[in-house]
């Protein structure tokens, strides 16, 4: 019973910097009594691997400062423990610019930007009411997208187009000071590491207690609506992920549950038993599927593990996505920590929840005609202005609102506008959504 009552040790792998303000937040926790920060801090990212395995064998959960050392980490080898990252997102975004803007003169309307999302970056400035036409952005995708990040800066900077370089990656940032490209570095909030920090705390509280039963949801695009091909440079892939991962998130949140990426389509959601049970009416309907296909538009599979430590849980998860997909996503199904099999049915929305209209059947024409013409290929379904113009012989102006009014419908979707290298407009691509 002693080592049921010991503390809770999460291992945090990163930056030294942010190891230790990650390592002085846990201490000021409500639960800091209850956890025990091991910080392993690199010098560089490729020391992630070396710094977790002299760890590994005395924590019961680890937590990566990003998605990168999470990335190299499992490049490396198998993660023994449950592990999270503190995620890259646009909260940290209005510090460092306020920071560049009365520190350093930095002009916020001409900066390049790396990791981030380019949504994120936009509802940020679109918040401080800031135009972002001279704002560049190179997001994360995997490791070696972070290779590009100097050059990226570089070339603006060289170029007189921007006035300082913002980056997540020390590294990245050491030499960009180096070259004499001004630079600053962006540091998640102070609210992010925390939530970081408990969530490290549920994976490792549920791995040490082998009593307190885990569960783990694996939720994967149908076969019906992957990409026909995969990898970085394929952005209807990546867009796609993007829209899933934040329909996931949305409703993650509720369940105070984390979200990681597995495989090219699909992503892990680690949380407990009862959390799920709430979120799922008893484990009598499917999680995730209704949020997903209101929010996206697409169909997934989803497969739920119960199980007495994590890898059982995620054994049962694997076994019980096999088995929806070969439902062919019509329902989830859990297979518990005793083995048993369960189909939970996808939610059916009642008279007092909030519904869709239904569609106006001008509008379902007119995707139904854009969508024979197209085919219904996912990246051939990805139009423009122009395309939609060129298709229903009108003028790009009236294609523009055609286009609007299909979103507002729930029949199309708008992507991030994609710039031009000519002066003008950037160009707004829109997803149809087959019926």
């Amino acid at each position: 019973m002693e080592r049921l009552r010991s503390k809770i040790a999460i291992g945090v792998v990163g930056p030294h910097d942010l190891v230790e303000q990650i390592v002085h937040i846990g201490a000021t926790l409500p639960t800091a009594g209850t956890l025990r920060l091991v910080g392993a801090p690199h010098a560089g990212e490729n020391e992630t691997h070396e710094k977790l395995s002299k760890i590994m064998g005395s924590i019961d959960a680890v937590l990566f400062t990003g998605p990168l050392q999470y990335d190299l980490a499992r490049q490396s080898g198998e993660i023994s423990v449950p592990a999270t990252f503190v995620p890259v997102s646009g909260s940290g975004l209005y510090a460092t610019l306020l920071r560049g803007v009365l520190a350093h003169g930095v002009d916020p309307a001409r900066v390049s930007i790396d990791s981030i999302v380019p949504d994120e970056v936009a509802e940020a400035y679109d918040e401080i009411g800031v135009p972002m036409s001279a704002v560049h952005v190179s997001e994360y995708l995997q490791p070696d997208s972070v290779r590009d990040f100097i050059g990226f800066h570089e070339r603006l900077h060289r170029e007189g187009a921007t006035t300082a370089a913002l980056t997540t990656v020390r590294t990245v940032a050491t030499r960009l000071e180096a070259d004499g490209v001004p630079v600053l570095r962006m540091m998640p909030s102070t609210s992010t590491l925390r939530q970081a920090i408990n969530t490290a705390a549920l994976l490792g509280a549920g791995n040490r207690l082998e009593e307190a039963q885990l569960a783990i949801v694996l939720v994967s695009l149908a076969a019906s609506v992957r990409p026909g091909h995969s990898g970085p440079g394929n952005y209807w892939q990546q867009e796609l992920k993007l829209r899933l991962h934040r329909a996931l998130l949305a409703e993650a949140r509720l369940m105070g549950a984390t979200v990681v990426p597995r495989e090219e389509n699909t992503y892990v959601v680690t949380t407990t038993v009862g959390a799920l049970s709430q979120a799922t009416d008893g484990f009598r309907v499917a999680p995730f599927m209704d949020r997903v296909r209101a929010d996206v538009g697409l169909e997934v599979e989803v497969g739920l593990g119960l199980g007495h430590t994590a890898r059982d849980a995620d054994a049962n998860a694997v076994t019980a996505l096999e088995r929806a997909r070969a439902a062919e996503a019509a329902a989830a199904f859990m297979i518990d920590s005793d083995g048993n099999a369960v189909s939970l049915p996808m939610r059916r929305r009642g008279p007092a929840d909030v519904v869709r209209e239904p569609a106006d059947s001008k509008a379902v024409k007119i995707r139904d005609r854009l969508v024979q013409t197209l085919g219904e290929d996912p990246e051939a379904m990805v139009v423009d202005a122009e395309i939609v113009a060129e298709i229903l012989g009108v003028a790009p102006r009236s294609a523009r609102r055609v286009l609007q009014n299909l979103v507002e419908e729930g029949l199309a979707w708008a992507l991030p506008p994609v710039k031009s290298a000519q002066a003008g407009r950037p160009r707004q691509p829109y997803r149809l959504i087959a019926g």
